[in-house]
């Protein structure tokens, strides 16, 4: 895992292929990716989303061995949505601060599946997707969702 994300933080989205299964299936928040060709597709489009993209390990712990098991990795991504479109998200400069985690199956050595976790409210208030909390804008949209959700409820 360590070298995998070596290799994330030099943007290799072809170097990634050694560690995918053939059949990987990786669910992020906004999608399920299947099959090696398509997740190192995915690499490739967050790297051209946030050229300056780099990863940091908080924290890792295994449970099996190096050709079969479990990984639970608690990650840090930072960098600037300056590239490309990020998840259908036009690029909009602002900085990105994301911690999340990831459970990764492993089997015959290489990544079977992944389960990626990560607080999407945060990733829209971060690239304005979403008001900053407790702003004007936010407290406005509140309000009218709870005014609905109450009318609702009649």
């Amino acid at each position: 895992m360590r070298w995998t994300v070596d290799v994330i933080n030099a943007h290799d989205a072809e170097a990634l292929r050694q560690v995918y299964g053939p059949s990987v299936r990786a669910r992020f928040p906004m999608r399920t990716v299947r099959g090696a060709d398509d997740l190192v597709a995915w690499w490739g489009t967050v790297f051209a989303a946030v050229p300056d993209l780099a990863m940091t390990i908080e924290g890792m712990a295994e449970n099996g061995g190096r050709e079969s098991g479990e990984v639970f990795l608690r990650w840090r991504l930072a960098g600037h949505h300056t590239g490309g479109e990020w998840e259908g998200i036009a690029p909009t400069g602002a900085r990105v601060d994301l911690d999340g985690m990831d459970h990764f199956v492993v089997a015959d050595g290489r990544i079977a599946s992944n389960f990626v976790v990560f607080d999407q409210m945060q990733f829209a208030r971060q690239v304005g997707l979403l008001p900053a909390d407790g702003s004007r804008l936010d407290v406005g949209l509140k309000s009218a969702f709870n005014a609905l959700a109450r009318r609702r409820r009649r």
